[in-house]
């Protein structure tokens, strides 16, 4: 264990002062040194793939009270389990943040080498993750931010913005040359940044091509959310061309109220990528015409990092050595043409 404690060590500096020698070291290539040098700083892929030092790693996340959190707990536990040199130690899922608070605490106290928290409230858990950091304890924050840069060695998102831009401009290539489309939109929670975020995406993604929001009602990430919710938008708007939706789940009350209602007339693209919803894309049996990825595998890469951050290892595929300290996962469109390659991620 003294080893992991010395690597740990190691690879918490690597977001600050190593990384800067380790600049100023690739910078001196220019005037002379080996220009393979530049590439040969870090540990290689293979490298990182060799079973090392096991790690002991605490896990904690909100209730899977929602298809997309239980596929976020079900993956880390895969990732683990795809390590031979992973302990994986998981607090039962709360969103309660007292609960989750003592959870942190017990993983600081029983020393693991380092914690994966999907926070059920970043800003109630920024101190907690703190204390876990300053005793020595790498933090890897999923999904939901810490209030302060100092709470996490390294952050792992999905790009909420980049939802709304993707749905967006999916959008407008399917109405090109239609400025009298009528778009709709059916948000999830409004007072959220995820759907401030999402929205914000959208409206600007849409005023590129001329086209606005002209409908907009909001959910609650759940099934009966979505179905009344949509029932309302149905009947204030006679004619629509196009809907995002922001939640898959939500999603299978969106379409069933859009079949109690006998409409077709539009498409409808979804959001965070549920195996139902890739399913229905690739069988084109609804308005469902595609669907944009909300990564349920965060977690599981705040795993694959926390190894490689315990270990004292790098991001072998990456020129300059060590760990981001924060990284955002693309959302990409899904559909009929492209489903087969997503459907493996998709969540139920």
């Amino acid at each position: 264990m003294g080893s992991i404690r010395k690597a740990r060590k190691r690879a918490m500096l690597t977001g600050t002062a190593l990384l800067v020698g380790i600049g100023l070291l690739a910078g001196c290539t220019g005037t002379g040194a080996d220009e393979d040098s530049v590439v040969d700083q870090g540990t290689s892929t293979e490298e990182n793939a060799e079973t090392g030092d096991t790690v002991v790693i605490g896990f904690s996340g909100p209730a899977a009270d929602h298809g997309w959190l239980g596929a976020i707990n079900s993956a880390a536990l895969a990732a683990a389990d795809s390590f031979e040199d992973v302990e994986l130690k998981v607090a039962e899922g709360t969103n309660d943040p007292i609960a989750q608070i003592a959870a942190v605490e017990t993983f600081v106290n029983e020393g693991v080498d380092a914690i994966v928290l999907l926070p059920t409230d970043g800003a109630a858990l920024t101190e907690a993750a703190l204390a876990a950091m300053e005793a020595g304890i790498p933090v890897i924050n999923v999904d939901r931010e810490f209030s302060s840069p100092f709470a996490a060695r390294t952050t792992v998102l999905g790009d909420n913005y980049g939802m709304g831009v993707s749905a967006g401009t999916y959008v407008c290539e399917q109405l090109d040359g239609t400025s009298d489309a009528v778009v709709a939109e059916i948000a999830g929670i409004d007072s959220l940044p995820l759907t401030q975020d999402r929205s914000q995406g959208f409206a600007d993604a849409l005023d590129d091509c001329g086209l606005k929001v002209d409908a907009r009602v909001a959910a609650d990430f759940t099934v009966a959310g979505g179905e009344s919710v949509t029932s309302q938008l149905l009947a204030a708007n006679p004619k629509i061309d196009a809907i995002w939706n922001h939640d898959d789940d939500q999603g299978v009350g969106v379409l069933a109220a859009i079949a109690s209602a006998n409409r077709d007339e539009f498409f409808m693209v979804g959001g965070a990528g549920s195996l139902a919803a890739m399913e229905s894309i690739e069988a084109g049996d609804s308005v469902l015409q595609a669907t944009v990825i909300y990564p349920s595998t965060q977690a599981a890469d705040g795993v694959a990092l926390a190894r490689l951050i315990a270990q004292g290892k790098t991001m072998g595929d990456l020129i300059t050595p060590g760990i981001p300290n924060r990284i955002v996962l693309e959302a990409p469109v899904v559909t009929k043409d492209n489903v087969a390659d997503f459907m493996e991620i998709g969540f139920e």
